[in-house]
């Protein structure tokens, strides 16, 4: 029996939904959100730093919407973070990461603005006060500083002053900026961001990733050079691998279809390519990284020859598997993809979920408890956005479609 739309596989979802944001009330510190270790406690040796506590405040305003009690304060609570201690109040934007002193970080990254722009996407969505101010300014910050449009892309870096960029242009900061262009086209109503979104896409996806064999190169240089050799020497580096990371092919195959969606609710016309790259980033993810090396599970990194680099197995690599294949589902109606869909969560319930809300973020190649990449459990985004994808239609973002009484109406086939 398949499990995608049905009711029993609804409850499953709900219920691990409000288990996850349950464990992540823990991470609430005075500045934002803190990394939670493996008993579910905040780390006091880390800084609290701008990605997860955005993370944190979106999934917070996700919560809110699902009407789970005690979830807009902690929403409100981001936000007050995201406008006192963790912004920047000489030259704008926000930093890095914060200590109880101050800055520790005070570089400007595209990748943790993004959140910050996704998270106040979610938090105006579910009407919390202060989210569409914050969201203006959060949008503002990425037009000025990150948004490049002779490139369709924005830039990797900058110190605190904005004086001066990192020579170097990533595909992970443009793909979460990709999210959230998405959401704030659905909150704002203005589809310059799904337009910017679309462009960076088409970059990646119908570019790189076409011309690679769906393998898509991460790390460029200012001039949009792929540097295919970067990071050799630290292979399993926590934001900019060596090689190609399976886990975001996944992901981009998903953001292609709300791409797709989002052109097409708005009635305008979509691009033959957006549910090709679906596909094949899909098939290329589950050739290269599933069960490669005699366990199930994807494995972190491939080469641009297929060959797995780094072996361990993330969290976050499966959650998006569930998305990918939920919408690729969705939107073919093809068994391949529910069986691939129920194969993934039986993995993450094997292996995976410790206890309901808690999950091991990552295993070594024979499935056992692992640390080389992610210590502790510092995030519940991936898993709690997959326990809401496959209940929701493709467009809207999560939190507008939540706020407009989506859960649970998935569009039909056309």
């Amino acid at each position: 029996m398949a499990w995608l739309g049905t009711a029993s596989h609804g409850r499953w979802l709900d219920a691990e939904a409000r288990a996850l944001l349950d464990f992540a009330r823990a991470a609430a510190v005075p500045a934002g959100f803190g990394y939670l270790d493996d008993d579910g406690d905040v780390d006091p040796e880390r800084p609290v730093e701008l990605w997860l506590t955005c993370r944190m405040t979106h999934c917070f305003a996700l919560g809110t919407l699902l009407g789970i009690p005690g979830a807009g304060p902690l929403a409100d609570h981001g936000v007050t973070a995201l406008t006192t201690r963790l912004r920047d109040p000489e030259h704008g934007g926000w930093f890095s990461a914060v200590g109880p002193d101050g800055p520790v970080n005070e570089a400007k990254e595209a990748y943790a603005h993004a959140f910050v722009v996704l998270a106040a996407a979610s938090v105006t969505a579910a009407a919390r006060p202060g989210g569409r101010e914050l969201l203006d300014e959060a949008l503002a910050v990425s037009t000025e500083r990150f948004w490049r449009e002779d490139e369709g892309a924005v830039l990797e870096s900058w110190d605190r002053g904005f004086t001066t960029s990192e020579e170097y242009r990533g595909v992970n900061a443009n793909m979460h900026t990709v999210e959230a262009y998405l959401a704030a086209a659905d909150v704002t109503g203005d589809d310059v961001w799904l337009d910017r979104a679309l462009r960076i896409a088409r970059r990646v996806l119908d570019g790189y990733a076409r011309e690679h064999e769906w393998r898509i190169p991460e790390h460029f240089s200012a001039g949009w050079e792929p540097l295919l050799d970067y990071h050799d020497d630290d292979r399993a580096h926590q934001f900019r691998p060596f090689g190609a990371t399976v886990g975001h092919w996944l992901e981009w195959a998903r953001l292609a279809l709300h791409l797709r969606e989002g052109l097409t609710v708005r009635q305008r016309p979509t691009e033959g390519w957006l549910l090709e790259a679906a596909r094949a980033l899909f098939d290329r993810a589950v050739a290269d990284g599933w069960a490669v090396d005699g366990a199930d599970g994807f494995v972190y990194t491939v080469d641009f020859a297929g060959e797995p680099v780094v072996h361990e197995r993330m969290h976050w690599v499966v959650c998006e598997a569930v998305g990918a294949a939920a919408a690729l589902e969705l939107v073919t109606g093809e068994q391949q993809y529910a069986e691939w869909y129920q194969r993934v969560w039986d993995y993450a319930a094997t292996h995976l979920v410790e206890r309901p809300g808690a999950w091991r973020h990552e295993l070594d190649a024979e499935n056992r408890p692992s640390a080389r990449t992610w210590p502790g459990k510092p995030d519940v985004y991936h898993a709690l956005q997959a326990t809401l994808i496959p209940r929701l239609p493709l467009a809207p973002a999560l939190a507008p479609a939540l706020a407009r009484s989506l859960l649970d109406v998935r569009r039909p086939l056309p």
